[in-house]
């Protein structure tokens, strides 16, 4: 096997929220079941970076393992698959939590959650509400439920739609090898170890091979893929060897024996330069200490800064966010027009009670917003 030793350590991006990726390869026993020997030395990751101040969410295969460890079913298709995940999901979520102190969450989602925007939004805001409770969410593909053309096909590309849609700062994925190869080194004793790829090419994916991979046994292919979607996202995504614990832990220590897929740009310029540009459905005014906390501090925009709402726009609209005649910002709404009229200049805690739900306390997220300089309020068209 590929041997970590092959690589160079190098610096790892900071970062504050991260997605973990952990698939059955490292997990799962042969015949069925989980086996912890691996992911003590993940667990362990989490722990010391959530004890550091930093988030972690984790995608985690190992739902089909577990059930076939409960029934012994060693038969194949899609109808068994699902039965087996219904089986193992409980035995997953148990596995990690007798592994962490920190309380866990099952989250299960399909393609459809991540491309319906009622859904993703949804989706979204339950991962952020359990990041802040201090939970570790663990995220798997819903199995039980999904069909051939609405899977998400593998957990790689699910955990670079995870880092997405929880703006997360870098994309980590324990494989089974050191990481990215020019040829497949058990075959080819001229591979080279891949330290950096600055950019995810057809030539570089089609190298890959397929579900095995001809540059190793770890599902390359489909790593490369999940890197080339973070990236653009401005994501980084590190490949790295899960079953190496001195590997596992130099992540802890800010190096990364393995390979990194460069971001390509900034993820939170990217998404500033979004907002900037995209059309405006509304605005909501703002008194003097909200316009205040919004420029000086980056904080949240809460209902009780709102003083009055113009337009009719839906959950999750880009709205302008104005004090008097200046435009300060822009961002998405996570209530709609009608709604925020309801809970403007009101305590976040009285959401609940006015709406009957709630999506959080905030009306637009720090992490959903971008502030406008004059050049930029003009150039968006609103006065400056």
């Amino acid at each position: 096997m590929a041997a970590p030793a092959d690589f160079a350590a190098q610096p790892l991006p900071p970062w504050r929220r991260a997605v973990l990726k952990v698939g059955s390869s490292l997990l799962a026993q042969p015949g069925g079941g989980l086996d912890d020997a691996h992911a003590r030395a993940l667990a362990a990751f989490i722990q010391a970076a959530r004890a550091s101040g930093r988030e972690v969410v984790l995608v985690s295969s190992g739902a089909v393992a577990a059930g076939r460890g409960r029934v012994g079913d060693g038969g194949e298709g899609l109808v068994l698959r699902q039965a087996l995940a219904a089986l193992g999901q409980a035995a997953l979520i148990g596995f990690w939590q007798g592994l962490t102190d920190a309380p866990v969450a099952q989250v299960l989602l399909s393609h459809d959650d991540l491309r319906n925007r009622r859904r993703y939004l949804n989706a979204r805001a339950s991962l952020r509400e359990l990041l802040r409770l201090g939970a570790l969410p663990v995220v798997n593909e819903n199995d039980t439920v999904a069909v051939d053309e609405l899977k998400l096909g593998d957990n790689d590309n699910l955990a670079a739609a995870v880092a997405s849609l929880v703006d997360a700062d870098l994309l980590l994925i324990a494989t089974d090898i050191g990481g990215l190869y020019s040829a497949n080194p058990a075959s080819d004793p001229t591979a080279v170890a891949i330290t950096r790829v600055e950019q995810v090419t057809p030539a570089l994916l089609q190298s890959a091979g397929g579900a095995a991979g001809s540059l190793g046994t770890g599902g390359m292919r489909t790593k490369l893929e999940a890197g080339a979607k973070a990236a653009a996202a401005g994501i980084g995504t590190a490949l790295f060897c899960g079953r190496d614990a001195d590997v596992v832990a130099a992540l802890g220590e800010g190096r990364l024996v393995g390979t990194l897929v460069a971001p390509l740009g900034s993820r939170l310029r990217a998404r500033q330069q979004w907002l900037r540009h995209a059309p405006a459905s509304g605005v909501l005014e703002m008194d003097a200490g909200a316009a205040s906390a919004l420029g000086a501090r980056g904080a949240s925009l809460l209902p009780g800064g709102i003083s009055a709402v113009r337009g009719d726009f839906l959950r999750g609209d880009v709205v302008d966010l104005v004090a008097g005649d200046a435009l300060l910002g822009r961002g998405l709404v996570q209530y709609s027009a009608h709604e925020v009229r309801r809970i403007a200049g009101r305590h976040s805690r009285e959401i609940e009670s006015l709406l009957g739900f709630r999506y959080g306390e905030a009306v637009v997220h720090r992490d959903d917003l971008v502030l406008l300089d004059a050049v930029s309020a003009h150039a968006a068209g609103a006065a400056p």
